[in-house]
């Protein structure tokens, strides 16, 4: 039996790969990837490597998640290296803790690779850091892909109230419940908010407004999309390196 690396993708720039990634990259037999890990980061692999997709979007998986569990767990006894790439951090919002789950329980080895992730990069480079001295001393990371009026919830709202910088990841499709809910628990309407798609790739576009207006400005706005809530927005104007 093989070894499972669940390693960490990044947020889309390259670079921002990290060495140990890279090096079981070049190690892999097969490689398991999802939609959000940079396909220019295949082009590392040997020759002979595998490449197996598992991406998944709203509404449109390749595989369920039990069934990428089973790929994973099938790659790894038939091949000595397998990474498992996934776009962000594995243990971000990427499913990586149920995935080793899996693996534990068959008694297949693996090992975890942390990878940089976008809730912490992707506002990095439009220019918003998410904490800062006399405007934001803590930050939140949320699943925005969960709607925030399904009847059991996990999503604890109402203490948001005094948060000082929230980070949306995968929520663009529920900007309006998010915007709205925020304010129901009492997040001024001019609250500054951002939605950043697509960060840290040449495609990046931002797109800042407030509670109010983010969901008329952000129409169109394409996937992957990040949306960060908090006085640490109106810092962009004096940090934006990436695109100016």
């Amino acid at each position: 039996m093989g070894k499972v690396y669940l390693t960490g993708a990044g947020p889309g720039d390259i670079e921002l790969l990290t060495m140990k990634a890279h090096r079981v990259l070049a190690e892999a037999d097969v490689i398991i990837y999802d939609r959000l890990a940079n396909p220019q980061l295949l082009e590392m692999a040997k020759d002979g490597c595998e490449f197996v997709y598992v991406g998944k979007e709203d509404g449109k998986h390749t595989l369920p998640q039990d069934e990428i569990n089973e790929v994973i767990y099938q790659n790894a006894l038939k091949h000595k290296v397998v990474v498992r790439l996934k776009g962000g951090d594995p243990f971000v919002f990427g499913r990586g803790g149920e995935e080793g789950a899996y693996l534990h329980k068959r008694e297949i080895k693996f090992e975890i690779i942390p990878g940089i992730t976008s809730a912490v990069s992707v506002p990095a480079y439009a220019g918003i850091p998410v904490t800062h001295r006399g405007v934001a001393v803590s930050f939140r990371v949320v699943t925005g892909h969960e709607s925030p009026n399904k009847e059991t919830s996990q999503i604890p709202w109402e203490n948001f109230k005094t948060d000082d910088t929230i980070i949306f990841l995968m929520g663009l499709h529920n900007l309006k419940k998010i915007s709205s809910k925020l304010i129901e628990i009492g997040k001024p309407k001019e609250y500054p908010c951002a939605v950043i798609s697509r960060g840290t790739t040449k495609e990046q576009s931002v797109v800042v407004g407030t509670l109010e207006d983010i969901v008329q400005k952000a129409k169109g706005v394409p996937t992957p999309a990040l949306i960060i809530v908090g006085k640490v927005v109106e810092l962009r104007d004096q940090l934006d390196w990436f695109q100016t």
